[in-house]
């Protein structure tokens, strides 16, 4: 008896086996490396991109925290339009962000951020040079536009070209926007005394910085590199809405993190544009004051990787949130007791409390199945938050105006922060807005 394998070999020597599965003409296997090292490409450009974004989403801000009495005597401000200065940002935020996920879905959200940050560029540019408190703050406000569509894109694009490391990722912008908000804070007045001792320079000079971040996005910003990523499949295809559309206003969790989201970047804005003031009127020396509003920052470095890694490992970031709202009321209580005796660790403590920021974004990658719903939720996340926020700074240079110290503010800071723990808590609770919108 002869076999089938054996009649199949001997009896039809004319007939030729099959190619192996995975043998491919040479053509093909070219254009596939091809694809796959412009992929490899494409991704590193991304991560430059996003480091060198985030490094520039708080300079604006917290160079003008450390030059903002030098800003209000050359400008002719009050304590309450100081107040207003520093309320522009949130403000901002809320009306410009809401606008990203619109502008991303008829761009691309490569050309959004590219485009933001040719507007940092401009606003900074100007800023100092236009004259007059009104031409101040609407250079502010181009700076603050492109900050503002950048801030929301930021978790849509870790979520969609690093899905499977978005801890991690978040983490490095976190770390990346931590270490621009610092050193702005800190070398701005050294900056400031090397250029001649003007305030207009040293705020001018951090465009260089958003100039260098337009570099990497220029490339994936054209039609036909987005096109050629979705013909690959990369992960840079166009989002599209995955379902039923999303009504993500009847998500309490995206509620809850909209009102956390909101209390920190209260806290946050207060800090920058306040604190280096609260250390001055101490009689903490202006460079000290900086450096002092640069360490507040600068704990966002580390914390900013170890905190995003740490909420994704667990089932509820609830306890990451009480732990931070407990070191804020004990920094905010330093600084009412002794604000220059124990500066350094006041400044310590409200540093690891605004690392609330990060966890919020990280969240907000969390609570969100599909890359649609991240769009929504953070597109509402933000703006909701930053129009809760826009009164803080505002009230806060008012109370300081009119009673004359920081007591008041103080004591309405740390009060904030029992909502923030209390909206961190629910936030943080395992679930997704999806599920939650659908019911």
């Amino acid at each position: 008896m002869v076999s089938e394998e054996t009649l199949t070999s001997t009896a039809a020597p004319d007939r030729v086996a099959p190619a192996p599965a995975q043998a491919q003409p040479q053509p093909e296997r070219e254009v596939e490396a091809r694809a796959g090292s412009t992929r490899a490409w494409t991704t590193r450009l991304v991560l430059v991109g996003i480091v060198l974004t985030a490094l520039n989403l708080r300079p604006a801000i917290t160079s003008l925290g450390a030059l903002l009495e030098e800003v209000r005597a050359g400008l002719g401000m009050s304590g309450s339009v100081a107040g207003l200065l520093t309320s522009v940002p949130p403000l901002c935020f809320a009306l410009f962000g809401v606008m990203a996920p619109r502008l991303a879905r008829r761009f691309g959200p490569a050309a959004v951020v590219c485009a933001g940050m040719v507007a940092i560029t401009v606003g900074l540019s100007i800023r100092p040079y236009v004259g007059g408190t009104a031409g101040f703050l609407a250079a502010s406000a181009l700076a603050l536009m492109g900050i503002a569509v950048s801030n929301v894109l930021m978790p849509v694009i870790v979520k969609r070209w690093f899905p499977d490391r978005v801890g991690s990722m978040t983490g490095l912008y976190s770390m990346a926007l931590a270490l621009g908000t610092s050193s702005a804070a800190a070398v701005t007045v050294p900056l400031t005394e090397a250029l001649g001792g003007s305030w207009r320079p040293g705020l001018a000079l951090w465009a260089v910085l958003a100039a260098a971040a337009v570099l990497p996005w220029l490339p994936l910003a054209g039609d036909r590199g987005a096109r050629t990523a979705e013909r690959a499949g990369g992960p840079s295809a166009p989002v599209r809405d995955e379902g039923p559309a999303l009504r993500i206003t009847r998500s309490r969790t995206a509620w809850a993190l909209a009102v956390f989201f909101g209390l920190q970047a209260t806290a946050a804005y207060i800090t920058m544009g306040w604190m280096a003031q609260i250390f001055r009127d101490a009689g903490v020396p202006a460079g000290t004051a900086g450096l002092l509003l640069a360490v507040t920052m600068v704990m966002g470095v580390p914390l900013a990787f170890v905190i995003p890694r740490l909420a994704t490992r667990l089932p509820h970031q609830g306890p990451i949130a009480a732990f931070l709202g407990v070191c804020g009321l004990l920094g905010y209580g330093g600084l009412y007791l002794a604000p220059a005796e124990g500066a350094w660790a006041w400044a310590l403590l409200i540093g690891i409390a605004n690392c609330s920021f990060p966890l919020a974004l990280t969240m907000v990658g969390l609570r969100a199945r599909t890359g649609a719903g991240v769009v929504k939720l953070s597109a509402f996340a933000q703006s909701a938050g930053y129009l809760i926020s826009i009164p803080g700074p505002l009230v806060v240079g008012v109370l300081y105006q009119h009673s004359g110290g920081w007591g008041l503010p103080l004591a309405l800071m740390a009060a904030l922060l029992l909502p923030q723990v209390a909206a961190g808590v629910l936030a943080g609770r395992d679930r997704v807005v999806e599920d939650e919108a659908a019911r």
